[in-house]
């Protein structure tokens, strides 16, 4: 009960931190804006130099949201091991990051113990039992819009609350209630918003007007919150402390899930008793494969991260990218391509192991990689059109990534996620969590894209029970057996990209930590037959030879936010980078 209370009171002490002491932590700036100005002459090179990671002999945390980060460096200071820390975080997410943190949706954890073990944790959300394959269809066959992502019937039964309770009970060596402290603290006495949280917040107000109940909270008298005002969720707090005193029971066999079904029930959803009572999260192994000497673990179906990350490596590890350079004409044509084909392969193969077979041994075999390289041309784009899944006919922003390493070796990498910025942007009840959108990662209908774009197949189509295929990719990276990196992001589709680059701007373009968190970005998901590119990344000449090739291009800052850790070799010290994407980030250790 000592641990308890010292917890509680170093909890409240950081909630009147004032942002320089914040900002002394976090030694990583973000990228000069004058560095991301559309055909910037400006090599990304350049604009990378003096970037820094937060450096720490013992323990590394890396969160979106910095009080987390602090929740989580107090356990390790405490005595708690990396899932001890990971849960505590993911608890006080779903607090001081309402947006993407949470107890209403659901992820993915993979753990590396300092015994040599590696594990993958599945806690997605899965359809309710009621759900069916036209779900959001009309009698015409069309798709209706805004069924999949703004009424009840988008609401996937939540697995985030089992996933943390099920890490910590097999791993951890705290109890439930001492790692929920914390969070339970900052719910009920509140903590003071910076312009980060405010930004995220004003995001939505608009639909936040439009639910007394969460008007209520997620507006400070019908006008949205600002920098330096506290946030206070007492009705969040009192969820928390009956998940703190009766654990996963109370949340899917309590007054928590009849207040959820009661909500769905009342805005013509099909959530039911039995759907929370039926849930389950499932121990696997984690996709692995080589690249350069190194091993890539991450998440197997239903994620289509890990699969997709390892056969994009296999296509382009023949190729010398660090001889290429960074951004260069060559490099960027490369992993466009691969991406496109890996892309192609994910929409149309992968999904819910327990309801199809997912090929991953036929996607990440040499033969493969060898097929698509054939494919792919010197001097040319490849248009969509003509790429396909390769192995034949098929058988069958939100969210939020957190990485932690303690001074045993342990790591943990999570993302966890309810869809949209702030998932369905209601709230059942009195509960006090923001409800997940995550039915519209589900295929709607064959060929019709869902809100990121994705393309897929009849594979990941709506059954009763079923997860829906993810792009959430927590990912550890081993250097002969040893921890290397741990990373991970948000961004819906962007996740697989966003993940790629930092393990290539590292392994192949030799930056730190922070310089490969922060560098701009691209990402080609096959269908629409366009590549993104953060602004940024391409030099007038780079993108005219592109363009020349065939390739085209949309720009924008819709990415995703890595989260990671470095155990640097040559050091010995852990380095962390809080992605500049995300101004309230922190990465600290000790």
């Amino acid at each position: 009960m000592h641990t308890v209370t010292r917890l509680i009171a170093v909890c409240l002490a950081l909630l009147v931190a004032s942002l320089p002491a914040r900002a002394a932590d976090n030694t990583a700036p973000g990228i000069p804006a004058q560095a991301l100005d559309f055909g910037s002459n400006v090599s990304p090179l350049s604009s990378l130099a003096g970037l820094r990671p937060v450096e720490a002999r013992h323990a590394m945390v890396v969160t979106a949201q910095h009080l987390a980060t602090r929740v989580g460096v107090h356990i390790l200071r405490e005595g708690g091991n990396a899932i001890d820390a990971a849960v505590a975080i993911g608890y006080a997410l779903a607090v001081v990051h309402p947006c993407c943190g949470n107890i209403g949706g659901g992820g993915f954890m993979v753990i590396h113990l300092a015994d040599g073990q590696n594990r993958f944790l599945d806690f997605r959300e899965k359809a309710p039992h009621k759900a069916y394959p036209k779900l959001f269809q009309n009698a015409q066959g069309e798709v209706v819009p805004g069924l999949s992502t703004h009424s009840y019937l988008a609401v996937g039964v939540p697995g985030t609350v089992m996933g943390l309770d099920t890490a910590l009970a097999r791993y951890g060596t705290m109890p439930l209630k001492t790692v929920m402290a914390p969070a339970i603290a900052l719910a009920r006495k509140g903590y003071v918003l910076e312009a980060g949280d405010a930004h995220i917040l004003d995001g939505r107000a608009d639909d936040f007007r439009r639910h007394p109940n969460v008007a209520a909270i997620f507006l400070n008298h019908g006008r949205p919150w600002r920098a330096g005002e506290r946030l206070r969720q007492p009705q969040l707090a009192r969820t928390l402390e009956h998940i703190a005193e009766g654990g996963t029971r109370a949340f899917y066999r309590g007054s928590i899930a009849r207040a959820v079904v009661a909500a769905s029930e009342r805005h013509h959803g099909i959530l039911t008793l039995k759907d929370f009572a039926d849930y389950s999260v499932v121990w696997d192994q984690p996709v692995e494969c080589g690249y350069r000497g190194y091993t890539i673990v991450s998440d197997p179906p239903p994620s289509s991260g890990g699969t997709t990350i390892c056969e994009i490596l296999q296509i382009v590890e023949p190729y010398p990218l660090a001889d290429w350079g960074y951004a260069s004409v060559k490099s960027l044509h490369y992993l466009i391509e691969a991406e496109r084909h890996a892309f192609a392969d994910r929409n149309t193969y992968l999904g819910d192991p327990a309801f199809v077979h997912n090929p991953i041994r036929a996607l990440l075999s040499p033969a493969h990689a060898a097929r698509i390289r054939a494919q792919i041309r010197p001097d040319a784009a490849t248009p969509s059109s003509e790429v396909k899944g390769s192995l034949g006919p098929a058988e069958g922003t939100n969210t939020t990534q957190f990485s932690v390493v303690d001074a045993h070796g342990n790591a943990v990498s999570v993302t966890y996620t309810i869809n949209y910025l702030f998932g369905l942007g209601q709230i059942a009840g009195d509960t006090g969590f923001f409800l997940n959108n995550e039915m519209d990662d589900f295929t709607a209908k064959p060929g019709v894209p869902n809100s990121f774009g994705l393309i897929q197949g009849r594979v990941n189509q709506i059954e009763p029970g079923k997860r829906p295929l993810s792009s959430m990719s927590p990912t550890i990276v081993l250097r002969q057996g040893r921890l290397f990196m741990v990373t991970g992001s948000p961004g819906g589709s962007t996740i697989i990209s966003t993940t790629l680059e930092t393990i290539l701007n590292v392994i192949d373009f030799g930056m730190n930590m922070q310089q490969a968190v922060d560098a701009p970005r691209f990402h080609e998901q096959w269908q629409p037959s366009t590549v993104m590119i953060e602004p940024g990344l391409l030099t007038p000449a780079t993108r005219q030879a592109l363009e020349k090739m065939g390739y085209r291009f949309t720009y924008g800052n819709a990415w995703g936010a890595a989260m990671a850790i470095l155990a640097n070799p040559k050091t010995g010290l852990y380095e962390g980078a809080a992605d500049r994407r995300r101004p309230a980030a922190l990465a600290a250790g000790y």
